[in-house]
């Protein structure tokens, strides 16, 4: 069931483990998530690995709180102690980095005594068999991308049939962004098509359906934006033309997000939507429904979101006022428009243009908790 979408089960992950193991790229990997390593002696431990669970504990939640103590200044967490170990959910969180995103969310359910949750994949990403096998050995499923409207409609379903199946069925959290594809300009939205998509697995009505996977917003904020100059230079391109990315960009960002400065992290689970919230959604017209309950999500992400000083001193720079002054000190707003400087030199277009998109991915968060 479900073969094509589905993580590893245990008895996979030897074969899997063996098959990492022995790629040319398995000592680049190691040298990014364990600089200090020996690599064989690294190689041997990794092959004695027989479960998820092992390899999860053993090797993910190392090589995420390796990557934090080096390049992070520290990560604060809200709202585990509210979820309940006998519980599954439907993490609906806002998505900022390829990988570290949900990856943080793990290690911070595992250091609450919670189980991990499954973790969708965009089948772009999966290409090769080592991403694949490093990806579904961490419970990751596959969503799939692109194809006609057709291919769409069916793709969706299976998805949308899978977490509902991990939910209720294997019991199994799910994690999944709010929209398609990381947000590149700083503004959170929930695409109501992506809750449509959740719907679309079950035939009972709307509150009912939608009220057995515990929708729970998750607010993500990161001090310095993960790829803050890729997705300038993104932007920057895509007002002009279809933005067509290089082959192995995907994977360049990944290690850009895991070797980035990232400042201060925090992370916040916020309250799940309650049956209460999902009945007066289903008073209103079809529509409608999904709208408003994307709605009730941008607010929990948005209630949960830290903003840091680099928020309100680019929002401050980009409007030319002074309106946040208070948020910030000088030595910080120096530090700020230094760091802009030294990202946007390795840019190739209007300087002007390229400056407010890079503040832009920082001032929308402030200008969202000003709506």
């Amino acid at each position: 069931m479900f073969e094509e979408t589905r993580p590893y089960y245990d008895e996979e992950i030897p074969a899997a483990i063996a098959r990492v193991a022995n790629h040319p790229l398995f000592e680049t990997i190691v040298h990014h998530i364990a600089p200090d390593a020996d690599i064989e002696e690294f190689r041997q431990d990794f092959l004695r690995i027989r479960t998820i669970r092992e390899f999860q504990t053993q090797v993910m939640f190392q090589a995420i709180n390796s990557i934090l103590q080096r390049t992070s200044d520290g990560l604060t967490h809200a709202g585990f102690d509210t979820l309940n170990p006998n519980q599954q959910y439907m993490f609906v969180a806002n998505h900022r980095d390829i990988l570290l995103d949900a990856a943080i969310l793990q290690v911070l359910l595992h250091e609450h005594h919670l189980d991990t949750s499954e973790i969708t994949f965009g089948s772009n990403l999966m290409q090769g068999g080592l991403v694949t096998d490093i990806g579904k050995m961490n419970k990751m499923f596959r969503i799939v991308r692109g194809g006609t409207v057709h291919d769409f409609y069916r793709n969706s379903m299976e998805v949308s049939s899978y977490m509902r199946y991990a939910i209720t069925q294997k019991h199994q959290s799910v994690w999944i962004a709010q929209r398609n594809g990381r947000t590149k300009n700083g503004s959170d939205r929930t695409e109501s098509a992506m809750l449509k998509m959740f719907s679309i697995s079950s035939s009972l009505p709307f509150a009912d359906n939608l009220s057995e996977l515990n929708i729970t917003p998750v607010a993500i904020s990161y001090e310095y934006e993960p790829c803050d100059i890729a997705k300038t230079q993104e932007t920057f391109i895509s007002q002009y033309q279809p933005y067509i990315k290089e082959p192995g960009e995907d994977l360049r960002s990944i290690l850009q997000g895991i070797t980035q400065k990232k400042g201060r992290i925090h992370i916040a689970v916020t309250p799940t939507i309650t049956r209460e919230e999902l009945d007066n959604c289903a008073r209103q017209e079809k529509n409608a429904r999904y709208s408003a309950l994307a709605q009730i999500i941008n607010q929990r992400i948005r209630n949960g979101y830290q903003l840091w000083p680099n928020n309100f001193i680019a929002y401050d720079l980009l409007h030319h006022c002074n309106r946040f002054a208070d948020r910030y000190n000088p030595e910080e707003c120096n530090r700020f428009i230094d760091y802009m400087r030294q990202g946007l030199q390795q840019l190739q277009g209007d300087g002007d243009e390229l400056r407010n998109i890079f503040l832009g991915i920082y001032a929308n968060p402030v200008d969202s908790n000003l709506d």
